[in-house]
């Protein structure tokens, strides 16, 4: 299982929606959703938009001792 499969699984049951509801909710197909989850091929886009089906926000960085985040 990916990182990005594990954290999504995680989101959505945190808020209780099934992955066929969140593909529908960002406009694809549940199989199409399935099948990028485990080749782990989301981009940033679509990413965020899961995020906001999901009421949350995505945010991906590097963040280091000294503040910068990347």
């Amino acid at each position: 299982m990916t990182v990005t499969e594990r954290k999504i699984k995680m989101a959505a049951a945190y808020s209780g929606m099934s992955q066929a509801e969140i593909a529908r909710s960002i406009g694809m197909s549940p199989s199409n959703f399935s099948q990028k989850l485990k080749r782990d091929t989301f981009t940033p886009d679509e990413m965020e938009r899961i995020a906001e089906a999901l009421g949350g926000k995505w945010v991906a960085r590097f963040e280091f001792p000294d503040g910068t985040a990347i």
